[in-house]
């Protein structure tokens, strides 16, 4: 993430990641090839005629010297720069290119940007996603892909116009370049849908940075006084805990997304929780006991033999046990046979099973002696959403079979 007093570096252009591209592609090629293309490159865009073993020698110059620059000036130098600068010293480059190569560069910015946002477009987006992938497999680090979704922009449109839906997508766009590190790529891969590459980066770090974006993007929407809750929401995927390969990063991101999208949409449900009542109101509230009657009372029906009852689960004070049909006004998702677990900050970071979660709290599963208190922190670390901070409240506790107990809680936030 960058620094505070970190001067903004911004992406670099399109034929300038073409030139990188190129860069990293000559790296794998045997030496007679390189000189082959490289002597075929420098004819191209500088119209000079080297030998192979002398454009093999300037491009090693010209990385050199690009190297030795972003050392001294302290920020990223473009292999074009450097190109220029080496060429000229060594008086090689006296045609300089015009015409032809403006309008190669306006092609290249065509085929790879959006023409509304400016930012690279799906087509760049699918390329880069594999070239960085593949970086990262290579180097043993990891990657984040962010997949963003503009909230309401349908809405916007049809209410305001669509040139304010552009203009509602142009700050989105703008957002994101001013917010993002300058190893970080951003992508318009839809109508209403974004993409973020985030190098050497894990979940923890793009969900904050994601929720900073998406601050600092309703800030930017305030002027507007569009009474539209516009806004970004998104799923982190993290190579290599999500996936090694492009469609299962892609596919939990999507899913990541999605999840998001509906359950912030909808407010965490707190049990509500009855408080004793005094002895003199709970006495007032009774009923009057009958009158006396003359009449002796007929005996008593013997009682009648009932089956064994299940153990009842501990009810906390001041908590009344839940009924079967309040504890089923939430649909429960079962997270049996899952890796889903929640970090215990009051245990010294014990971890306990997920059984199951809801939007009005969630079940946990412990083994062990070691009491919780009423409320406390934990970490949910489920399989469609990235680790969530929540405070709990045990409504109830269940012994289970092998010492284990079953523990519902609801969530206070």
């Amino acid at each position: 993430m960058p620094q505070p007093g970190e001067a903004f570096q911004p992406q670099p252009s399109a034929e300038d990641s073409f030139l990188d591209l190129l860069v990293e592609t000559l790296e794998g090629l045997d030496e007679s090839a390189r000189g082959q293309f490289l002597r075929q490159f420098f004819r191209t865009i500088a119209q000079i005629d080297l030998t192979e073993a002398q454009s093999s020698e300037h491009w090693t110059k010209i990385l050199q010297w690009r190297r030795e620059l972003t050392a001294s000036v302290g920020r990223r130098i473009s292999l074009r720069t450097a190109m220029v600068d080496v060429l000229s010293s060594t008086s090689s480059l006296r045609v300089p290119i015009l015409v032809e190569y403006d309008e190669f560069k306006k092609l290249q910015i065509n085929a790879a940007t959006d023409a509304l946002t400016g930012l690279y477009n799906r087509r760049l987006f699918d390329e880069y996603l594999e070239k960085e992938l593949n970086r990262a497999k290579r180097y043993g680090q990891q990657l984040a892909v962010v997949i963003l979704d503009l909230h309401k922009l349908k809405e916007v449109n049809d209410r305001y116009g669509h040139l304010q839906g552009d203009h509602v997508l142009q700050i989105a766009a703008t957002t994101l370049r001013t917010t993002l590190r300058a190893s970080d790529f951003a992508f318009r891969i839809g109508g209403d849908e974004f993409a973020l590459l985030l190098p050497q980066t894990d979940t923890e770090q793009a969900v904050t940075l994601c929720r900073r974006v998406r601050a600092e993007y309703e800030s930017q929407l305030g002027p507007l006084k569009m009474d539209i809750g516009v806004t970004l929401d998104f799923g982190v995927a993290v190579h290599p805990q999500d996936g090694d390969q492009k469609g299962d990063l892609l596919g939990v991101a999507d899913e990541r997304l999605y999840a998001l999208k509906h359950s912030s949409r909808i407010p965490p449900r707190v049990v509500p929780i009855e408080q004793p009542q005094p002895r003199e109101t709970a006495a007032a509230a009774a009923p009057p006991p009958p009158a006396r009657s003359e009449t002796p009372a007929a005996p008593p029906p013997p009682p009648r033999a009932t089956p064994a009852a299940a153990p009842a689960p501990t009810v906390f004070p001041g908590r009344p046990a839940a009924s079967p049909a309040e504890r089923r006004k939430w649909e429960r998702v079962s997270l049996a046979g899952t890796k889903a677990h929640a970090v215990l900050a009051e245990l010294s970071q014990k971890t306990a099973r997920v059984v199951d979660l809801s939007y009005g709290g969630v079940a946990l599963q412990m083994s062990g002696a070691e009491d919780l208190p009423n409320q406390f922190n934990a970490v949910l670390h489920v399989p469609i959403l990235p680790p969530v901070r929540v405070v709990l409240r045990q409504v109830y506790a269940q012994s289970e079979e092998a010492g284990r107990r079953r523990i519902g809680c609801s969530f206070v936030s």
